[in-house]
């Protein structure tokens, strides 16, 4: 008898992909002057998924999985899931009058994007590595072709072939990293009076790696597939020092594509990359076998460095900047920074409150950084015209006045990126240090508090050009479509909201995931 699968559990996928076929259908059979059907379609599809997905919060059951435990059910599953249509959504407003200006295949461009949606979806919601690589394969391939989808842009091409470059490369650590993992879980099953019955093959499944990783047979293995795995996930969520040509990527990509990127992949590199480490290596101590304590503390360890350099560089690198995409580039790279900090604090977590407060705020941080950087880049698609060609702080001089909401709007976004108080990147940035705070990261979060002050150089550096440099050429406030302005006030108002009442979307977040192994054993 076939056992019953609870299909309502991957119904948000469902809903996305199909809606993806059918824009590859409609696109066939319309002429171009009806694009924006597909734009409807994909805007449908996409709220039709956030629907589904609440649904799931409201009236799933918690922990629940289906496909033999390939797929969860939990808080990160659904954090995450809404803030990738989120972003999804926002990229589809900024996009829709950009691809009827450069005059590119619609219908193309939204299948893409909603192809791109369901990889990051499968990489969140994946309770299994195997699944975690479909994902993030899907979300590749996708992405890859976006970035070069100005086929006629020379930098657009560029910035394609080094994406595809970085994900080869994150690829293959991520797939030999989870080989290795499977080889080093493979556990010795004893027989009759202590002799060997059987060796059990290792496991992809996240939840049975935590359950044999004290056990496992080759720990040395462990170490190499974890360290593999970080590599991979690090190239991804473009840390240092795996971040080399993300700036370039972003920077030759068309801008909406630039503002999804930074956004969506990187969300989804979080969201596989705790659920990998926190719920598969988590913190166990066994009087046995303490393999697995001292793999735990290597990887927190490891990360502790890789968010203090990650931080530093993106800042310092970013003050350099002349281009307004490259320097939010660089300030994508230190806000993986921060978010690095929550992931710390999550990991070294003993106490199970704790530890679901930490994967709290490193969601709610994912999704603050989305709206205003999505924001920002809306701006900046704004001002650079057809073809991305005006993107220089030069070409920000003086348009203060000129054109004040487009600049009181990047000036609200720099703001929140700094972290300045009633906006949502303050409040991102108290919850992350104050989880590192409370498992005793002292340290790393001065050097956090340190790292925004270096930062405001640049953030206020651009508002200071806007309203005070001098015009040298002749400049006329670009006109505002009205899908973009929606975009724009949905951003605004997300970080005004998100900075003086984010009460009510932090207690949404909030985790309440009970592992299968977490525990504290102390050696006799």
């Amino acid at each position: 008898m076939m056992p019953i699968i609870n299909w309502s559990i991957i119904a948000p996928e469902v809903i996305v992909c199909a809606a993806a076929v059918i824009v590859m259908l409609v696109d066939a059979f319309t002429r171009p002057s009806q694009r924006w059907i597909t734009g409807g379609i994909s805007l449908a599809g996409l709220v039709l998924a956030g629907v589904a997905s609440v649904l799931l919060w409201l009236y799933g059951t918690p922990s629940a999985d289906a496909f033999n435990g390939m797929i969860v059910l939990d808080e990160l599953r659904l954090g995450f899931t809404l803030i990738f249509l989120l972003v999804s959504v926002l990229t589809l407003l900024l996009s829709n009058v950009w691809v009827e200006n450069e005059q590119l295949p619609a219908g193309e461009f939204h299948s893409l994007l909603l192809f791109a949606t369901v990889g990051m979806m499968l990489m969140a919601s994946g309770n299994d590595l195997v699944i975690v690589f479909l994902g993030l394969e899907i979300l590749s391939i996708a992405t890859y072709v976006l970035a070069g989808f100005r086929r006629t842009d020379v930098r657009s091409n560029e910035s394609s072939l080094k994406y595809f470059i970085l994900g080869s490369f994150s690829s293959a650590f991520l797939l030999y990293g989870i080989a290795l993992i499977y080889g080093a879980t493979s556990i010795a099953e004893p027989g009759p009076g202590g002799q060997l019955s059987r060796i059990v093959a290792g496991t992809t499944n996240i939840a049975e790696i935590a359950t044999r990783v004290n056990t496992a047979q080759y720990p040395a293995l462990l170490y190499a597939g974890a360290a593999m795995m970080i590599v991979g996930f690090g190239f991804k969520i473009a840390t240092a020092p795996f971040h080399i040509w993300t700036p370039d990527v972003y920077e030759g990509a068309p801008t909406p594509v630039t503002a999804f990127m930074a956004a969506g992949p990187k969300a989804a590199g979080f969201a596989s990359f705790m659920r990998v480490f926190v719920f598969g290596l988590p913190f166990v101590v066994s009087a046995s076998n303490t393999s697995a304590g001292n793999l735990h503390q290597a990887w927190v360890s490891t990360l502790v460095v890789m968010a203090i350099l990650t931080m530093t560089l993106g800042n310092v690198v970013a003050i350099v900047q002349n281009n307004v995409k490259r320097m939010l580039a660089y300030s994508s790279i230190a806000h993986a920074g921060y978010a690095l900090v929550g992931f710390v604090a999550a990991g070294a977590a003993t106490d199970l409150a704790q530890r679901n407060k930490a994967i709290t705020a490193v969601i709610f941080y994912l999704l603050t950084y989305a709206v205003m950087n999505i924001g920002a880049f809306a701006v900046v698609q704004l001002i650079a015209r057809s073809g991305d060609r005006r993107t220089s702080m030069e070409d920000y001089s003086g348009i203060g006045f000129e054109s004040p909401v487009l600049a009181f709007s990047l000036s609200l976004f720099m703001l929140s990126l700094l972290g300045m108080p009633l906006t949502a990147g303050f409040i991102g940035k108290i919850m992350v240090f104050g989880a590192a705070i409370d498992q005793g990261y002292y340290v790393l979060v001065v050097i956090g508090v340190l790292n925004t002050a270096v930062s405001a150089y640049y953030y206020l550096r651009l508002i200071i050009v806007m309203f005070f440099g001098e015009r040298i050429t002749a400049w006329h406030a670009p006109r505002i479509p009205a899908s973009v302005a929606l975009a724009l006030a949905l951003t605004v108002l997300g970080v005004l909201y998100l900075g003086v009442f984010p009460g009510r979307v932090i207690n949404a977040f909030q985790t309440r995931i009970e592992p299968q192994v977490f525990t504290h054993t102390q050696n006799p």
